[in-house]
This record gives structure tokens, sequence and C-alpha cells, in this order.
């Protein structure tokens, strides 16, 4: 049998490497990972950014700002493409700003509002440009073809970028808090974090982050291993499987 791979270990909170056989410590209960309203603010000033760039697109097609060194329909483009990045940047920062202060459930409405956020943002920022450009009647009709398939190119990417595929909520944060109070591990590319770093999920990762369970959502890293879970007897916590539950630990 092939020994396991030797880990290099770095802290959440240092960026240091630990030695791979240095002793857990246990943790008190997390407090907030440092300040989701600074990635809220820049993701809001992307956000107005993208607006601007998609007035400018539409100003564009109507004519109303031409350059001579470019074609209209080169400028359209570009506005565009600068448009969709602006979104995607700003769903990015929206999204960590979530998994640092995540929302709560109690109200399903704000909870869905709250972590769609981006993918309103990316609708507003393109689908207006594609009404108009389809019922504007003066617009070249090769420009207005081209630039309506971008646009809505440009919507599809955003929006798949901009969605919260690991949403996380204020409640399911809380009870991984107060579940697990032990350093957890988490590899570069996964998305679960796990209580133990001799894991076998984790025996192709030559290196892992620890760090407490927060920090390790904050990092998007939002659901536990299920096998650490029920090696651990830990219950009511959102894993990669599922809630595990008492029954699932009685079973083992």
């Amino acid at each position: 049998m092939a020994e396991p791979k030797k880990k290099k270990i770095v802290s959440a909170s240092t960026g240091e490497e630990v030695q791979a056989g240095a002793k857990k410590k246990n943790i008190k209960q997390a407090k907030p990972v440092g300040n989701s309203m600074p990635y809220r603010i820049g993701a809001f000033a992307l956000w107005a950014v993208a607006l601007v760039l998609e007035f400018i697109a539409i100003f564009i097609l109507f004519g109303k700002i031409t350059w001579t060194f470019l074609p209209q329909l080169t400028l359209i483009i570009i506005a565009l493409v600068l448009d969709l990045a602006c979104v995607i940047i700003g769903a990015q920062l929206w999204k960590k700003a979530n998994h640092i202060k995540p929302a709560s459930e109690k109200n399903k409405f704000l909870f869905w509002l709250w972590n769609n956020m981006g993918v309103i943002a990316c609708a507003v920022a393109f689908i207006p440009f594609v009404i108009l450009a389809l019922t504007n009647k003066n617009a070249d009709k090769k420009t207005k073809a081209i630039a309506t398939v971008v646009a809505v190119i440009a919507l599809l990417i955003g929006g798949v970028a901009s969605y919260d595929f690991n949403p996380v909520s204020e409640e399911q944060q809380q009870a991984a808090i107060e579940a697990i109070n032990t350093t957890v591990y988490w590899s570069p590319f996964g998305k679960v974090y796990h209580t133990h770093m001799e894991c076998s999920a984790l025996n192709q990762s030559e290196t892992l982050t620890k760090g407490n369970v927060e920090e390790a959502i904050a990092a998007n890293r939002t659901r536990l291993c299920s096998f650490c879970a029920k090696k651990d007897e830990i219950t009511g916590v959102v894993t990669d499987d599922k809630d595990v539950s008492d029954a699932d630990v009685a079973e083992e």
C-alpha cells in the first residue's frame, strides 16, 4: 500500500506553515471572521460601474456615442465585456461577504434575495440592453444581431458565475460553530472541511489549510465532511452528503 503523501499544513489565520505532527488545539466559539462590509461596498461599486457600462453600450447602439478609431460594433462589444467583468468580480465579492456574515433563513424570501444578488445584478446589467437592441428599428441589422448575441452570452456567463452554488445560512454557520470546537482542515480545491487531517479524502492533497469552522466557511468550505462527522458523532451540521442525524451515527 502506498504511503500517504506528506502534507503541508497552512494556518488560515496566519498563513504560516504548521508541522503535520503538531497537536490539535481546541478553540473557543469563533467570532465573525473579518468584516463583510468592505466586500459588499466593493460589490455594489462594481455593479454600479457595470450599469454605467450598459448605458454606454446602449448609447453606442443608438449612435449617441461614436469614436472615429473604432467601429460601432467593436465599441459595443468592449463595453459589454467590461460590463461582464464588473458583474462577475462584484458577485465574487458579494459571495465572500455572505460566507463571512451569512443571511438568516428565518425569512425565506430575503435569504433567497441575499444569496442571489449577483444574479440579479447580472440580469439588470444585460437584459435592458438586449430588450432595447431587439426593439431598436434604426440600428444596423448585423450590428444589432451580433450585439444581442454577445449580450445574451455575457448574461449566461455572468449568471452562472454569479450564482452561489454553495450558500450557507446564519443558522447553519452557528450550528457548526457550536458543534465543532476543534481545528478543521481543508484542501486548496475542496468544497468541504474536515475534523481529521488523516481523513482519506485528503490523502491526495499535499497542502492543507487549518483553521476554525468560521474560517473554513469564510473560505467557501460550508459543509463538513460526512465521514468526519460520523467518526466524531457530530450531528445537526450540514455535510457534503446530507444533514447528519442521530440515526446515521447510530448505524455506524
